[in-house]
């Protein structure tokens, strides 16, 4: 679902641009936005671990 095309009750603005509290609440709810870790996020610091412990290893193991 998307907010795009969603327009406010209260202000009239298109509730993507968040214009006032209903609309930020509005946009908020329909796309989670401030809640948990982004997936992209979650797969870079996995894969940044991956490489630490692969170098690491590689130095002490010679």
């Amino acid at each position: 679902m998307s907010c795009e095309h969603l327009i406010c009750a209260r202000c009239a603005g298109p509730v993507i641009e968040g214009r006032c509290p209903v609309c930020r609440a509005g946009r908020e709810k329909v796309h989670g936005t401030g809640t948990g870790l982004s997936p992209a996020l979650v797969v870079f610091v996995l894969v940044a671990l991956l490489l630490c412990t692969m170098m690491l290893n590689h130095l002490v193991g010679g």
